[in-house]
C-alpha cells in the first residue's frame, strides 16, 4: 500500500515537472517570436547597410547582432556608439546605429580574414574590439571559449579597470555548461560569438514567419 502511494506521488511529480517544462518552452517560444518580429522590422535597413559596406552575404549575421545586442528594442540597436564615437550614448537614431554597426562588423570580419583567423574571431571582436584579432592570430587563428576567456580575464578586464579580475553572474545556456555562469567585470562577453551564431540560427529558421 505504501509503495503504491509512493509510485502515484512519483508519477504525479513527473507529470507536474513535464507540465512546467512545456509551459516554460511555450513561454520561451512566444518571447522569441516577439523579439524576432522586432528584429525583422529593420530588415530593409540592414540590407542597405550590408550592401553599402560590401558584406551582403552577412545580412543574417548583422540581424543576429541586433537580436543579441538589443532585441530590436532600443535606439542603439547594434550598440555601435562606441565603435563610431568612442563612447556610449551618442547614437541618435536606429538607422545610424545599424550603419555604424555594420561598418564596424565589416571592419572586424575583414581584419579577421586578413589575419588568417576564422569567422568566429571576427564576430567575437565585435564585442571585444579589433585587438582581439591579433591575440587570436598569435594563438592559432581560431576563436575558442578558452581563448576568449583568457583575453577577457588577462587583457580586457584589467585594461578597463578590473585589475582584481572580479566576476559576476551571467545566466545563459553556454555559460552554465562552460563555467557555471559567470563573466569578468569590464571583460566583455566571452560567449558573444556563440550567442550571435545561435541567434542567427533562430533568425534564419523563422524567416518564413515574417
Amino acid at each position: 500500500m505504501g509503495e503504491s502511494l509512493i509510485k502515484k506521488i512519483f508519477k504525479l511529480m513527473l507529470k507536474l515537472l513535464l507540465l512546467v517544462l512545456l509551459i516554460g518552452i511555450a513561454a520561451l517560444g512566444v518571447r522569441n517570436y516577439f523579439i524576432l518580429k522586432d528584429v525583422h522590422k529593420y530588415d530593409e535597413v540592414v540590407a542597405t547597410a550590408v550592401e553599402k559596406y560590401g558584406i551582403p552575404e552577412y545580412k543574417n549575421l548583422a540581424s543576429a547582432i541586433i537580436y543579441t545586442e538589443s532585441k530590436g528594442r532600443s535606439i542603439d540597436l547594434m550598440q555601435s556608439s562606441e565603435s563610431r564615437y568612442g563612447e556610449a550614448g551618442q547614437i541618435e537614431n536606429r538607422s545610424e546605429s545599424i550603419d555604424a554597426g555594420v561598418s564596424f562588423l565589416a571592419q572586424s570580419l575583414e581584419a579577421a580574414k586578413e589575419a588568417g583567423c576564422d569567422l568566429d574571431t571576427g564576430i567575437q571582436a565585435y564585442n571585444f574590439g579589433l585587438d582581439y584579432i591579433d591575440y587570436v592570430a598569435e594563438n592559432g587563428g581560431k576563436n575558442s571559449l578558452k581563448l576568449a576567456e583568457s583575453y577577457s580575464k588577462e587583457v580586457l578586464a584589467p585594461q578597463l579597470g578590473n585589475e582584481e579580475q572580479t566576476t559576476y553572474r551571467y545566466w545563459g545556456i553556454f555559460s552554465l555548461f562552460y563555467n557555471g555562469g559567470f563573466l569578468y567585470h569590464n571583460g566583455g562577453n566571452i560567449f558573444y560569438a556563440k550567442n550571435v551564431q545561435w541567434n542567427q540560427w533562430k533568425y534564419q529558421a523563422t524567416n518564413f514567419l515574417f
